[in-house]
């Protein structure tokens, strides 16, 4: 496969999402994953168990089209737009992931261990993606918006709470590389 396009450089990448934000803001709209989720879960019925996706959905539909646009722009991406070039990490992390099971530690962005779809049958890669789903789900709800929701939208309209969600999520990636990852997986 003839590889097209190399990662879309910083002030390519930022105009754009700049941009987003500029016509999601004139149009009066919120960007946000857990937006979009939300949309789903009303369409699929969950107000029938949760007050909460209680919602008139059809004002949402465009949320429908964002996901559907993630959905394909991952598969174009990764069809299309991979390329050979390998993650630049340190030769430490390397040999530590090596040590943790991961063959080809620094070779690639997506390791087949994780993101392939043999790595479900693994009880464990199974059981850490629902409680990590689960947690992610509890804290995106908690927060008031995901990640991308209060660090795109949130901080470029100066919004306190969303500098406040960034800080937590940035601490608790700390704490979970540093101090509960460790744990997980040892050496």
């Amino acid at each position: 496969m003839e590889v097209l396009y190399s990662f879309w450089s910083w002030y390519v990448a930022g105009p754009v999402i700049a941009l987003v934000m500029v016509l999601m803001t004139y149009y009066g709209k919120r960007f946000g994953v857990s937006s979009s989720l939300e949309t789903a879960c009303s369409i699929l019925g969950a107000g029938k168990v949760s007050n909460y996706f209680r919602v008139d959905w059809k004002t949402q539909k465009w949320n429908l089209i964002f996901i559907l646009g993630a959905f394909l722009g991952g598969f174009i991406s990764q069809q299309f737009l991979m390329t050979d070039e390998v993650s630049h990490i340190s030769v430490e992390t390397a040999v530590w992931l090596t040590d943790l099971g991961f063959q080809n530690a620094g070779g690639m962005f997506l390791p087949e261990e994780i993101f392939a779809l043999d790595a479900l049958s693994n009880p464990k890669v199974l059981l850490l993606l629902v409680l990590g789903g689960l947690l992610v789900g509890f804290g995106t709800r908690y927060a008031g918006g995901c990640t991308s929701g209060h660090a795109i939208s949130g901080l470029s309209n100066l919004q306190l709470p969303s500098l406040v969600a960034v800080i937590g999520f940035f601490i608790g990636g700390l704490l979970m590389v540093h101090l509960i990852f460790p744990l997980i997986f040892p050496l």
